[in-house]
């Protein structure tokens, strides 16, 4: 703690009760007859929900004669509270000490006391920020579409966590970038595809290696590898073999924007970047909420496994507590990249006691006994759970989910 911070703090101590009106600070307007908020603000050229937010007012507070409005500046306000200090509340209003002190002619010995008025130095901002109010049935994510910002600025901008609610009537903040104040919210037409090349990587052959157990080690489907080497499901290898594994290299589509992902085919890009056994983090896109997880299998979509039990706790509150078979759009990140998806969180085809890869006399979801689809133990979820992109099909008969590929094109900001 420096000097400065010391002789503040000790000269807090000595509060004194005293009271002190706003309109010591600032500039204050008399109600009169015919006064609503709206020629208020235009008399004095400021925001109308800036000016009701400064006087705890809303849409449905009427005016009185002879009420006095305070009139938004410059500045913010402050009233000090028991234990406040010049510190505390520079660290709590994100402002410089120093230009708190000197606008309210402080100095080092300076008292501030409880009830006390302070001004606020107005953070400077690239943004321009306009106020909403909230309406029956939003959500942070809805009105973060309606104004096409991203949900996670819109939550910062207003102190909101993602377990925070919002209320009807709620007045938030929507930040717009400079760049994008004149720009319609608009979602774009389905993109053209990145391009993919191959390059090759040399495997030399071990003991008791096969053409699927290496294609696991790469993370990629063992057609692929048979592929590239011209070899069938028949083909046998030898120790010392020299096999070519392809590595795919696809290149960065762009988003409407910033809050979407990239609308990226399964079958041209998505199974090649999200590669079995790559752990990725699943955004759900409607709430913001996340949670781990690992592509542990799956051919014409991804099927994945949370990390952790705390992962499984967290999917679950997705759905409301519950796991379930219904579709949610989503963003899933790996190694950088944010691709569209769609997912549901229902487990099926495993069990968690049981060792994974192997014949099993139980699997959730009344999948009776099979192939136990479970490798990541310990995480409360029997098997694994869908996960869809662009194009991806089914498992049971190799087609396309329509509901899934809806929700994919939300995620990419794509027309419907």
């Amino acid at each position: 703690m420096n000097k400065l911070t010391k002789k503040i703090l000790i000269g807090t101590l000595a509060l004194t009760m005293i009271t002190t009106s706003y309109s010591a600070f600032a500039q204050t307007h008399t109600v009169k007859a015919g006064d609503t908020f709206w020629k208020i603000s235009q008399r004095y050229n400021v925001d109308m929900y800036k000016l009701m937010s400064d006087n705890n007012a809303s849409e449905s507070t009427i005016l009185h004669i002879g009420e006095k409005l305070v009139i938004p500046g410059e500045y913010d306000y402050y009233s000090v509270k028991s234990g406040d200090t010049p510190w505390l509340i520079s660290q709590e209003k994100g402002v410089c000490l120093h230009s708190l002190m000197q606008l309210n002619g402080l100095s080092e010995s300076s008292y501030i006391y409880v009830g006390q008025v302070l001004k606020i130095p107005l953070k400077k901002s690239t943004t321009n920020t306009e106020y909403y109010t909230v309406k029956s049935g939003d959500t942070p994510w809805l009105i973060s579409q309606r104004f096409n910002v991203c949900v996670n600025k819109l939550l910062a901008q207003n102190n909101l966590s993602e377990s925070c609610y919002i209320y009807e009537g709620q007045k938030l903040k929507i930040p717009f970038e400079q760049s994008k104040t004149n720009q319609s919210f608009s979602t774009s037409s389905i993109p053209k595809q990145p391009q993919v090349s191959v390059t090759y990587k040399i495997h030399t052959v071990k003991k008791g290696e096969t053409f699927w157990s290496i294609s696991m080690d790469y993370g990629i489907q063992v057609n692929e590898l048979l592929k590239a080497n011209n070899a069938s499901e028949s083909t046998s290898l030898n120790i010392g073999d020299k096999v070519n594994v392809p590595v795919y290299h696809v290149s960065v589509m762009s988003t409407p924007g910033e809050q979407y992902g990239e609308y990226l085919d399964w079958w041209k890009g998505a199974q090649y970047l999200i590669s079995i056994g790559a752990e990725i983090k699943v955004i759900d896109f409607y709430s913001g909420k996340s949670f781990n997880a690992k592509r542990t299998t799956g051919a014409n979509h991804a099927d994945v496994e949370t990390l952790t039990s705390q992962d499984t706790a967290k999917l679950k509150e997705i759905w409301g507590g519950s796991f379930s078979w219904s579709s949610r759009p989503a963003i899933i990140v790996c190694n950088g990249r944010r691709i569209a998806a769609s997912l549901s969180s229902m487990p099926h085809a495993g069990n968690d006691n049981d060792l994974g890869g192997y014949h099993t006399n139980w699997r959730s979801d009344n999948y009776g006994p099979g192939l136990n689809f479970d490798y990541i133990k310990n995480n409360n979820m029997h098997g694994h759970f869908d996960i869809h992109f662009l194009n991806s099909t089914r498992h049971k008969d190799g087609q396309i989910d329509h509901n899934h590929q809806k929700n994919i094109k939300i995620a990419g900001g794509v027309k419907k």
